[in-house]
């Protein structure tokens, strides 16, 4: 299971380049993507070569999480048919919305694990919608394998009808509950992606808001991020003095 959730990083599944590229990645998770960044007509084309990736996942410097599609999709069957198999470390589900869904796609996992005769696959939720941020303890505690939860800042705002900005006034409140309910259910949390790359001072200050609010981590969208997301995201200088003299 992941020790370090500073960076989770989102690769395309449907673009082999780019997943043969995330070998060398030095993120703590680099997760395949089956959803956002993969239009419909590319799904079983994603599906495929993220199966074939995970053939070699031994030669990947980072975890291997896939993201599947949203359970609202019906594609979450397809989805892990194709991707709980060797190689595969834990399995981000987005647009989660109440602990049942999650339940559901678990007696999958597990069937699939049995008849494959698999470990234990970890599970990170997205929180992405109202009714996510409401349910977010019973989301974070309804599973063992749940080792973190993430926070889907884009598609929280279309949810509630509020235009993006950098520092969106009505995403405040879900951003911070988030890691709260997190550790009450004794899990992770990780941080919104921060959208805009070439403002690196903006996303050294926002890692700094999302650890002060208890986030572990971020998530992100291109390696460029990793040096700064875990600069901010390792314990300081009196982190580490208290935790000596403990």
């Amino acid at each position: 299971m992941t020790r370090l959730f500073r960076s989770l990083l989102f690769v395309p599944g449907n673009n082999s380049r780019f997943l043969e590229k995330a070998k060398t990645i030095q993120a703590d998770i680099v997760c395949f993507d089956l959803e956002d960044s993969i239009p419909d007509s590319e799904k079983a084309t994603a599906r495929n070569l993220i199966k074939e990736a995970l053939k070699s996942s031994s030669q990947y410097a980072s975890d291997i999480y896939v993201r599947t599609n949203s359970p609202a999709s019906g594609r979450i069957p397809a989805d892990l048919e194709q991707i709980v198999q060797k190689g595969i470390d834990g399995i981000v589900i987005p647009k989660v919305n109440n602990a049942k869904e999650l339940l559901k796609i678990e007696k999958i996992i597990a069937s699939l694990e049995k008849k494959r005769k698999l470990g234990s696959v970890s599970l990170i939720p997205s929180i992405e919608s109202a009714q996510g941020v409401v349910n977010t303890y019973d989301i974070a505690s309804c599973s063992k394998r749940i080792s973190a939860v993430v926070f889907g800042v884009f598609d929280l705002l279309n949810d509630m009808g509020i235009e993006y900005t950098k520092q969106p006034e009505g995403a405040k409140y879900a951003r911070a509950k988030i890691p709260l309910d997190a550790k009450a259910a004794g899990v992770h949390a990780i941080d919104a992606i921060w959208q805009d790359l070439m403002d690196e001072a903006g996303l050294k200050e926002d890692c700094i808001i999302g650890k002060n609010l208890g986030y572990v981590g971020k998530s992100i969208i291109h390696p460029d991020q990793i040096p700064i997301t875990h600069e901010a995201f390792m314990p300081n200088r009196s982190e580490i003095e208290w935790a000596r003299k403990v």
